[in-house]
C-alpha cells in the first residue's frame, strides 16, 4: 500500500471559530470556507487529520463525552459540506492544572507531535509530503519536529501569532489568511511540482 500525504489540522481558530474552551456543541462555528476547503483536501487524496489540545478536559470545563458531542457535531457541519476527516487526536492534559489522570507531562500536548505521530503511524502517512495547518506557532512546532511543513492561518490566533513565524527555521512555514487560502496553496504546491517531475 502506497503512503498517502495527510494535512494535519487544528481544531480550534483553523476549522471551527475560536471559542474560549468550546464546551458546547451548539456554540461550534465552521470558519468561512473551511469545509469546501477539507472537501478539496479529500478530493485531492490527501488524508485529513484533526489535531488539538483540550486542556478543558483537565481544568474540567468539559468531559470526555462532552468533547465526543462536540465532534460528532462538528463531523456533521463538515459532512454538509461534501467533507470529512479520516483521524482525530486531542490532548486531554495539562502538566500544572487539573486532577489526575488529566493533570500530567505527556507526549501528546502540542507543540509536541505525538498526537501527529500517532495519526501518522495508524494512517501509514508520508510525512515527507504532508503539511500542518494552524493559528499557532505551538501546532507549526508540533509538525516541525517530525518534518512536517507548517502553514500559519490568520483566524483564532494567528494574526497575533504571526510576528513570531521567525521562531521555526526549517521547514519555513508560510502564512495564509484562512484554510481556504492555505488549502489552495497547498494545491497549488503539490500540482507545480506535479509538473516539474
Amino acid at each position: 500500500m502506497t503512503a498517502r500525504p495527510a494535512v494535519f489540522l487544528d481544531r480550534d481558530g483553523t476549522i471551527n471559530v475560536e471559542v474560549d474552551y468550546l464546551s458546547d456543541p451548539a456554540d461550534l462555528r465552521l470558519e468561512p470556507g473551511s469545509g469546501a476547503a477539507i472537501a478539496a483536501l479529500n478530493r485531492a487524496g490527501f488524508d485529513v487529520v484533526v489535531i488539538t489540545n483540550q486542556s478543558g478536559i483537565a481544568r474540567g470545563v468539559l468531559d470526555i463525552p462532552r468533547l465526543n458531542q462536540i465532534h460528532d457535531r462538528l463531523r456533521e457541519l463538515l459532512e454538509a459540506e461534501g467533507a470529512h476527516f479520516d483521524a482525530l487526536r486531542y490532548c486531554p492534559h495539562h502538566p500544572t492544572i487539573g486532577e489526575e489522570p488529566f493533570r500530567k507531562e505527556c507526549d501528546c500536548r502540542k507543540p509536541l507531535p505525538g498526537m501527529m505521530s500517532s495519526a501518522a503511524a495508524e494512517l501509514g502517512t508520508d510525512l515527507s509530503a504532508s503539511w500542518v495547518v494552524g493559528d499557532s506557532l505551538r501546532d507549526l512546532h508540533a509538525g516541525a519536529t517530525i518534518g512536517v511543513r507548517g502553514i500559519l492561518v490568520g483566524t483564532g490566533k494567528g494574526t497575533l501569532q504571526r510576528a513570531r513565524l521567525d521562531e521555526i527555521k526549517d521547514p519555513v512555514p508560510q502564512f495564509a489568511p484562512d484554510l481556504a487560502s492555505a488549502v489552495e496553496f497547498i494545491l497549488h504546491t503539490v500540482n507545480a511540482n506535479d509538473e516539474r517531475r
